[in-house]
């Protein structure tokens, strides 16, 4: 080295130089030396929704599912060791999903969170807040974010006097590198909550909030890379900039934050449960992995620094999706931790409530009115003294066969925690809210066919028990719902009825707008899920009627299960 000609000073100065890794190219023999760039190379993994997923395992069919975060481990293990300067991340809706985190949450919530036990010795470095981390109320939530040792991230969260909830974000030095990783959480929760399961916090616009602390974490923090790591979805389709329907208000913001927050470099996406493995909106790498840790997200950055004084730039970022599949073993470690809570949550969930004289099958449920559905409406009439009742069938893949009823099966059928709500509402916003639900079908021609309009998710897709309809799919979206009648007369549109519905729609949860700020007649804290296992222990046999009191016409339409 030539620095040795300058004596102690270049000696020091070249032991700082070392320990910055900054790297010398070849001394030219005139002794003109030169600093060349030095590279690192960043990986930051990341899982997102995973619901409770920690045995691969369908807790609804009992049977192996490539899915959890057993088998993730195992990925996450294998990407550390071919590039130390690793992340690891998770953008939310964690400790919901499964019954094994309900049976915790519900039932025993003593033992250490089992969500976090996992991703503790997982050594996640931080985990956005997600909309569903609030389903069982503010002390559940709390005591999970505790025994956490990585920060819950959710810089647009406050408390009522104006502090943040949750820790805005987190600053990691990776080889040299400083990378500002940012929480957004979605601001619609309180349109979905109960009240009390948020009480005192406020939730900001994310772009807003993204245009204040990107702006933190450039200029305060001096960070080099700025990664966003949020539980939300895209508004906008990413590639047209074609504004998609059917959403919360304020639900997804993701388009919005890429397009006008200046200074992102990665924005890492969940809640919308979308495989997207690398989108670029406005030089923005976005990524999403699915949901249940069915992938493991990666993505990689390649940075130079040109000079000791320069500031370190990205030359190359990717991203990409690793599968779950068959080939990748479940980290023995995890199962171990996780046998109490999988043991404790599987004999449940095999009790026997009742009896089936017939099967119970969803297969069809979306395209024709079926026993399952008219299970579901009927719990939720009875159980709330309603004249009408709206759902969804979430679960097309549900089945209650003929013989004994397990708590599993019920499960099967209805798989999110929502409560039951009793609302008044006229003719009119019955109407409305069935023309809604109806843009769930493609418009029917002889040359098109029958279809499914992929943009509409089934879980917005909603029937009605209690009223007879018909579902005109050669007519346009708002034109499509007939021969409305109850108990044999035309429906009025000043007309009131009491509808049984959950908290997700009461609030306007999937669009459904119509019954935002309708009275609330009945709201129960129990969810629906238990109320169905109350039935059929009350009940103890349960026939799988149906009175088909909706249909698609014209009668030349036959309904498939295409989706266009």
């Amino acid at each position: 080295m030539q620095l040795k000609r300058y004596g102690k000073l270049g000696m020091a100065l070249l032991a700082v130089l070392l320990v910055l890794g900054i790297s010398f190219a070849a001394v030219p023999p005139a002794g003109n030396t030169v600093l060349a760039a030095s590279q690192a190379h960043i990986t930051i993994m990341q899982t997102s929704d995973m619901h409770g997923n920690i045995y691969p395992i369908d807790y609804f069919k009992d049977k192996p599912s490539n899915v959890g975060l057993a088998k993730v481990s195992t990925l996450v293990q294998k990407v550390r060791q071919e590039n130390p300067n690793s992340l690891l991340v998770d953008t939310g809706d964690t400790i919901q999903g499964t019954p094994l985190v309900y049976f915790h949450n519900k039932m025993d919530n003593a033992p250490v969170d089992p969500m976090m036990a996992v991703m503790n010795y997982m050594k996640y470095d931080s985990m956005t807040v997600g909309n569903h981390e609030f389903n069982f109320g503010l002390p559940v939530l709390n005591k999970a974010k505790k025994e956490a040792r990585f920060p819950w991230l959710a810089a647009n969260i406050y408390t009522s006097d104006g502090k943040n909830a949750f820790v805005p974000y987190i600053v990691k030095k990776v080889a040299g590198v400083k990378i500002g990783i940012l929480g957004l959480t979605t601001m619609a929760v309180p349109t979905w909550e109960q009240p009390a399961n948020y009480e005192g916090l406020v939730f900001k616009d994310l772009i807003e909030e993204g245009q204040k602390w990107v702006s933190i974490l450039r200029n305060k923090e001096k960070v080099d890379v700025v990664v966003v790591a949020a539980h939300s979805g895209f508004e906008k389709d990413p590639d047209t900039g074609k504004e998609y329907g059917g959403q919360t208000p304020l639900e997804n913001q993701i388009y919005g934050l890429a397009t006008t927050v200046p200074g992102i470099d990665v924005i890492l996406i969940g809640h919308a449960h979308s495989k997207i493995p690398q989108k670029i909106v406005n030089g923005v790498l976005i990524t999403e992995p699915e949901r249940w840790g069915s992938v493991l997200g990666r993505v990689d950055l390649t940075l130079e620094k040109p000079g000791f004084f320069k500031p370190w730039k990205i030359v190359e970022k990717k991203s990409a999706l690793i599968p779950v599949d068959d080939t990748v073993a479940a980290d023995p470690r995890i199962l171990e931790m996780g046998k109490p809570y999988h043991e404790a949550a599987q004999n449940w969930m095999n009790s026997v409530i009742g009896e089936a004289t017939g099967d119970f099958i969803g297969t069809e449920a979306q395209i024709k009115d079926t026993a399952i559905m008219d299970l579901i409406q009927k719990v939720q009439m009875e159980a709330g003294k309603a004249d009408l009742s709206i759902a969804a069938m979430f679960n097309t893949s549900a089945a209650i066969p003929k013989g004994p009823v397990t708590v599993r099966q019920l499960f099967s059928v209805y798989i999110y925690d929502n409560t039951l709500y009793v609302i008044e509402v006229t003719g009119q916003q019955l109407k409305d809210a069935l023309e809604h639900s109806a843009r769930f079908y493609n418009t029917y021609t002889p040359e098109a066919g029958f279809s499914i309009n992929k943009d509409i998710r089934g879980y917005n897709y909603d029937m009605v028990q209690g009223i007879n309809y018909e579902i005109d799919v050669t007519q346009p979206v708002g034109s499509r719902i007939k021969n409305m009648t109850c108990q044999g007369q035309p429906v009025e549109m000043n007309q009131k009825f009491k509808l049984a519905l959950n908290n997700y729609r009461v609030s306007g949860g999937g669009g459904y707008l119509m019954f935002k700020n309708a009275p609330v007649i009945y709201k129960s804290s129990d969810e629906i899920r238990n109320l169905m296992i109350d039935y059929v222990k009350e009940h103890q046999v349960i026939a799988p009627d149906v009175d088909n009191n909706w249909r698609i016409v014209p009668e030349t339409v036959t309904p498939t299960l295409t989706v266009k």
